[in-house]
């Protein structure tokens, strides 16, 4: 079993910049990809960006190029830096670990709420 918790989140203005983590527990971290979803009310949670154990990074099409995910395997941490923030930036960032080969090993943060003000 894999807690994660979310933490960073909070207003900023539109053009700002935020860092938001995920400390994990349990499990083995680095058998696990970390990712970072978002999710707004009446919208599907969406994939922001993930990072494998060896480091290799996907980004949605909306976020690359001003989204960062990285992670830290001896701090069991993962983080994604957010530049130019604009107003369709702002969802519930949630954290996910998923096992690199048993798939149903998938686990969730309770999320942290990120605001953009335009």
């Amino acid at each position: 079993q894999v807690q994660l918790v979310e933490s960073g989140g909070g207003l900023v203005q539109s053009g700002g910049s935020l860092k938001v983590s995920c400390a994990a527990s349990g499990g083995t971290f680095s058998v696990y990809n970390m990712g970072w979803y978002r999710q707004t009310p009446g919208k599907q949670r969406e994939l922001v960006a993930r990072i494998t154990p060896d480091g290799t990074i996907t980004y949605s099409d909306s976020v690359k190029g001003r989204f960062t995910i990285s992670r830290d395997n001896a701090k069991k941490s993962v983080y994604l830096e957010m530049a130019s923030l604009k107003s369709d930036d702002t969802a519930i960032y949630y954290c996910n670990a998923q096992h690199i080969v048993i798939l149903t090993l998938d686990y969730w943060g309770q999320g942290t709420q990120v605001t953009v003000a335009s």
